[in-house]
């Protein structure tokens, strides 16, 4: 059954730490086996890190699934090999008194729809094998393009050769990449020279917990309070509640009508549903139109133990 330490929880990510490493120290202080997170952060950067505790690994899609927002502090007039600070230089330019009304023009013109090429230096695979590893190596990785969304953009401030901005993005975006392509739009190059990541989803930085150091056990019982269970990661989801046979019977397999749900099909058609016991997920539900029958029936997607 569920336990109280299967759920979220929001980390507040230091600089010069990777995401394994949290969720690592995570597992360490709860004395839990499984554990894992909702979207890498690189080591330089800081913010919103969604550690999965259990049970809370099932999530992973559904909150990688959310817009991301960040803080980005762009650097021009300089190209890595990494699109940051950790990589080599590749190239310098001289960065000319650029008009900050330019820039700001030159920035809301990734607004909406792009076309993003993700760094060599990434997770996204290449040949099998994870680019990044190609790449330092010193294989030539070309990975192809893909389609973002920049929903929200705003220059915060132009301070030559830094420009800092805000932006909320779609899945998938990097915003390595689009440093390096705004120093290309404004002719003079430049890479990601900080970023920090402010919300995922409905979650903000400002509710997430810093692992400072300190006593162990202190810290165990500062973690333990901070955990959001289950029923309330992913809040904007429709409930079904089921009574406790009910949940016993989804958990071990079966797969109810909507007559045993007591669900009406018009409030839940082709959308998914968490089914709940009280405050407990037992599993995630989405309607599917059976074919031979001729209706609408509920399918179970995932069960939570």
């Amino acid at each position: 059954m569920l336990s109280n330490r299967d759920g979220i929880l929001l980390i507040d990510k230091d600089s010069g730490e990777s995401s394994f490493s949290t969720v690592k120290r995570v597992k360490r202080i709860l004395g839990v086996k499984k554990a894992g997170h909702a979207g890498t952060l690189d080591p330089f950067a800081t913010g919103l890190l969604i550690v999965l505790l259990g049970e809370g690994t099932k999530l992973s899609q559904y909150l990688m699934a959310h817009e991301k927002r960040y803080w980005a502090k762009v650097r021009l007039g300089i190209e890595t090999s990494t699109m940051d600070p950790t990589g080599t230089v590749l190239r310098t330019s001289p960065v000319p008194d650029l008009d900050p009304k330019y820039v700001e023009e030159k920035i809301l013109g990734f607004l909406g729809e792009i076309e993003q090429r993700p760094p060599a230096f990434s997770a996204v695979k290449y040949k099998g094998q994870r680019a990044y590893k190609m790449a330092r190596k010193g294989i030539r990785v070309e990975l192809k393009k893909r389609r973002v969304l920049i929903s929200h953009i705003e220059v915060i401030h132009v301070d030559l050769p830094d420009v800092t901005i805000v932006l909320t993005c779609s899945p998938g975006t990097y915003v390595r990449s689009l440093a390096a392509e705004i120093g290309n739009t404004l002719g003079v190059g430049g890479h990601l020279l900080a970023l920090r990541r402010l919300s995922v989803g409905p979650f903000k930085v400002e509710d997430a917990l810093r692992l400072a150091a300190g006593d162990v056990a202190e810290l165990s019982r500062a973690v333990s309070e901070r955990i959001i269970p289950l029923k309330e990661a992913l809040p904007d989801m429709k409930e079904l509640q089921v009574d406790g046979s009910m949940a016993e019977r989804i958990r071990k397999g079966y797969q109810p009508t909507w007559d045993e749900l007591s669900g009406a099909v018009g409030d839940f058609f082709d959308t998914q549903v968490k089914v709940v016991k009280g405050s407990e997920l037992v599993a995630f539900l989405k309607t599917t139109r059976n074919t031979n029958r001729g209706k609408v029936e509920p399918k179970i997607l995932r069960v939570f133990n």
